[in-house]
């Protein structure tokens, strides 16, 4: 079976827009334990998307590497056990 990683973004900081390296991810809200459920989020064709709960914009821009966000805090690290 192929190991697959989603990337996982938060907006902690309250920002009104997040570019991502990503089409697929999953937005955790805010850092625990402040986070909402950690929902899985596809763009599909489109290049934009608002998350249901924290009501994020996350904006896909093909510029940056895949997983990677503008700002680079956005980005949520979990902890591999």
């Amino acid at each position: 079976m192929a190991q697959h990683f989603t990337p996982h973004f938060h907006n902690t900081d309250g920002l009104a827009r997040i570019s991502i390296g990503a089409k697929e991810f999953q937005c955790v809200g805010a850092m625990p334990p402040f986070d909402h459920p950690h929902v899985f989020l596809d763009m599909g064709s489109d290049t934009e998307v608002v998350c249901p709960y924290c009501s994020t914009l996350f904006v896909f821009d093909p510029a940056l590497p895949a997983g990677s966000a503008n700002p680079q805090s956005a980005i949520f690290h979990i902890e591999h056990a």
